[in-house]
């Protein structure tokens, strides 16, 4: 996971529809509908995906679209409330990149992506469930 900098943000998605200007990067917020964006993937190398809110989980839903149903190899980034806690999820979701909420401690959240080894089930990151893969080994 990729720690960035608040200071590093992408254009609003409302700037970049009506101007792209060979920009590759986007901040699409949560409520938006994101089989919406499918058209403009192939122009994309970075989608950052906003959480209001840390109770507010729909960017997890748009993300695990980009990753299993678009297949997009992009950076997608979390933005707004991010919390530490949030981080195995959003790993297990397909975020590869995060600007953690101010006051959050970029050591706490790698212990958080190191607490748990493995999962049981499968998810965008590991497709086969853990049971599937120890009958492999």
């Amino acid at each position: 996971m990729k720690f960035i900098e608040p200071s590093d943000a992408f254009p609003p998605l409302e700037q970049w529809l009506t101007d792209p200007g060979g920009r590759q990067a986007v901040a699409v917020p949560n409520d938006f509908d994101i089989e919406a964006l499918e058209a403009h993937l192939p122009a994309l190398r970075a989608i950052a995906l906003h959480f209001p809110k840390w109770v507010d989980g729909r960017a997890y839903s748009q993300a695990r679209l980009l990753r299993a149903r678009y297949r997009f190899e992009g950076e997608i980034r979390a933005t707004g409330d991010v919390l530490v806690d949030m981080l195995p999820l959003l790993q297990r979701t397909g975020f590869d990149a995060v600007q953690l909420r101010e006051g959050q401690s970029e050591e706490a959240a790698r212990r958080a992506l190191a607490f748990f080894p493995g999962h049981y089930q499968a998810d965008v990151v590991e497709r086969r469930p853990l049971f599937a893969r120890e009958a492999t080994q």
